[in-house]
């Protein structure tokens, strides 16, 4: 799954990677399990809904 990534200050959507998610994360929430939290983000989007987890959204990468 493609996943998608924009700060609340942002007008683009990023396509962001696996690596640069778990670090987004950590940086958000601080010392909560941030491959948890991805987990939880992941199974969040599947189904096209958008997430916030501190100022940063989540969305899975739309088809064209």
């Amino acid at each position: 799954m493609k996943i998608e990534t924009r700060y609340n200050y942002e007008k683009i959507w990023q396509l962001t990677g696996e690596k640069d998610l778990l670090k987004i994360i950590s940086e958000e929430v601080g010392d909560i399990d941030p491959q948890g939290t991805l987990s939880y983000v992941k199974e969040s989007i599947e189904n096209g809904k958008e997430i916030s987890v501190g100022s940063c959204k989540f969305r899975k990468k739309k088809d064209k």
